[in-house]
Formats: structure tokens, sequence, C-alpha cells
């Protein structure tokens, strides 16, 4: 009986730490999305020698979030319209 009282306080204190880990995660995991996104955005997996590579994949991840964006507005407007 004192071996699963143990396993059952154990799984409780588990339980009870894996709900504190996940409620604050929600913040944690938006952060380093948008830490992920500026740094592709921004082209830091480029090499920082290369220049034309740096700025050239700037421009086209910027251009490609640009079209995105419009591509998500129209379709917005054309369902709202009817």
């Amino acid at each position: 009986m004192g071996n699963d009282a143990e396993r059952q306080a154990e799984s409780k204190k588990i339980l009870e730490r894996v709900a504190r880990e996940a409620g604050s995660d929600a913040a944690t995991f938006l952060g380093a999305t948008a830490r992920r996104t500026g740094a592709h955005l921004a082209a830091r997996d480029a090499d920082p020698e290369d220049a034309i590579e740096m700025w050239g994949s700037r421009i086209g991840r910027m251009l490609g979030l640009v079209i995105t964006i419009g591509l998500f507005v129209w379709l917005v407007v054309y369902l709202l319209r009817g």
C-alpha cells in the first residue's frame, strides 16, 4: 500500500509541474516564433561574407511576405463582398 501511495504522490507532482510549465509556454512559444520569423526575414542563415546572397535573400523573403499579405487581404475582401 505504501508503494502505491508514493507512486500516486509522485505522479501528482509530475502532472502539476507539467501543468505549470504548459501554462507559461504560450508566451515563450510566441516569442520564439517571432524571433525565428525575424531571423528568417533578416536572412541570418545566409553567408554574411556574401552581401549579394544576403540582400537577395532579404529582398526575396520580404517580397514573398508582402505578396502573401496582399493575397490574404484580397481573399478577405473577395469573400466579404460575396
